[in-house]
C-alpha cells in the first residue's frame, strides 16, 4: 500500500479534488491510501438535496465550506479535530459495499490504542454505542475508494449546529439527538494526543507489517491536474448545491439501504421531472434511473414496464423492486 502525500492541505474542496483525481488517474494493481485533515466544513453525499441538510444561515454566519462528494452516504461535518481516510484501489464486486474489509484494519489499531471501536450496521464505526466513524465508497469501472471519517476531537455542538438531520435518521438510531448519537475517540484514549500524532499511529499501524510501504508524491503536473478538477468541479455552486426541483408529488421512506426521497413532477399524467434524493450507496449514477422514468405515463403498469428490465440494486444496493415501486407509486400512509 501506498500512503499519497497531500502536502498538509486543509481545504475541502482541494482535498476531494485530489481523492478523485488519484481515483481515476492512479495507476491499476497498486493500492493508495490517502488522509487529509480539512477545515471547517460539511461534506454531503452524492444524492443529497444541499439546501436540506445544512443550517444555511448558520454556516453562512460561520464561514463553514459546502462540499459536495462523489460517494453516497449521508453528510458529515469536518474541522481540525476529524481525521479522514480514503483507500483507493482496483475494483472488485466482493469489496463494493463489504466496508469492514477497508475499515476492519483501522479498528484493530484504534482497539489496540484502547477504543473499544467495532463495525456497526452499514457503514459506522461505534464506540459503546456512539458513533466515532461513517464511511461511503465510491467506484469507477477499473477502480474504487472507500472513505470514511475518524472523529477524534471534532467540535460535536458544531456537529449539531450545522447539520439539519432527518429525524427518521435519529430516532432510528435510538438516540434523543445529533449529539447524543456521536463521540469523540478522544474519550476513550488513556493519555492525551495530538491529532498528528493519532494520525501517524494509524498509518504506523497499517504499514508495521508491510515491507514495500512507500510515499507518493505528486508531480507538478498532477498537481495541475488536481487543481484543475477543483476549479472545474468543487469550486462551482451547482455542483456543491445543485438546483431543486418542482415537483408536485413527494415520496420518502427509509429502508435498511437508507433513505430514499423521491421528488415527481406530474403534468399530463405523466413523469415531467423526477429526482432521487437519499443517503443510500449506489454503484451507478442514478440520474440514469431517472431519465429512464422521463415521460413515462404515472400509472402502476407504465412503471413497472419502465422498470423491467432495469437491476435496481445497481441504484439502491439489496432493495427489492416492487418496495421502490411501492414508494414511487404506491398508497400514501394515513
Amino acid at each position: 500500500m501506498i500512503l499519497i502525500d497531500n502536502l498538509g492541505n486543509t481545504n475541502p474542496y482541494l482535498n476531494l479534488a485530489l481523492e478523485e483525481y488519484m481515483l481515476r488517474h492512479s495507476k491499476q494493481g497498486e493500492d493508495f491510501i490517502l488522509f487529509y485533515i480539512n477545515e471547517p466544513s460539511i461534506i454531503i453525499g452524492r444524492n443529497q438535496n444541499t439546501l436540506e441538510e445544512i443550517n444555511t444561515s448558520y454556516i453562512e454566519e460561520k464561514g463553514i465550506h459546502v462540499v459536495r462528494r462523489i460517494s453516497g452516504g449521508g453528510a458529515v461535518y469536518h474541522d481540525h479535530g476529524n481525521l479522514n481516510f480514503s483507500f483507493i484501489t482496483d475494483y472488485d464486486v466482493k469489496r463494493l459495499n463489504n466496508f469492514k474489509n477497508f475499515t476492519q484494519p483501522i479498528v484493530n489499531i484504534l482497539n489496540e490504542m484502547g477504543v473499544p471501536a467495532k463495525m456497526e450496521g452499514r457503514n459506522d464505526l461505534l464506540a459503546k454505542g456512539k458513533k466515532i466513524s461513517g464511511n461511503a465508497q465510491f467506484s469507477s469501472v477499473k477502480r474504487m475508494f472507500s472513505h470514511g471519517t475518524l472523529l477524534f476531537d471534532t467540535n460535536l455542538n458544531e456537529v449539531a449546529k450545522a447539520l439539519q438531520v432527518k429525524m427518521s435518521k435519529i430516532q432510528s438510531k435510538g438516540h434523543k439527538s445529533v449529539r447524543s448519537r456521536v463521540t469523540n475517540i478522544t474519550e476513550f484514549l488513556p493519555e492525551p494526543m495530538r491529532i498528528e500524532d493519532f494520525k501517524q499511529k494509524i498509518i504506523d499501524g497499517l504499514f508495521k507489517e508491510k515491507e514495500d510501504f512507500s510515499i507518493y508524491q505528486l508531480t507538478d503536473e498532477e498537481w495541475a491536474g488536481v487543481h484543475q478538477l477543483k476549479k472545474e468541479k468543487y469550486d462551482q455552486w451547482g455542483w456543491n448545491y445543485g438546483k431543486s426541483p418542482k415537483f408536485n408529488i413527494r415520496r420518502e421512506k427509509k429502508f435498511p439501504v437508507g433513505i430514499i426521497d423521491l421528488r415527481i413532477y406530474v403534468e399530463k399524467g405523466h413523469i415531467a421531472a423526477i429526482k432521487i434524493y437519499g443517503d443510500f450507496f449506489s454503484k451507478d449514477p442514478v440520474d440514469e434511473l431517472e431519465y429512464k422514468l422521463l415521460n413515462v405515463r404515472y400509472t402502476l403498469p407504465d412503471i413497472k414496464e419502465a422498470l423491467s428490465e432495469v437491476n435496481l440494486k445497481n441504484y439502491f444496493g439489496d432493495l427489492a423492486k416492487d418496495d421502490f415501486i411501492e414508494l414511487l407509486y404506491g398508497e400514501d400512509e394515513e
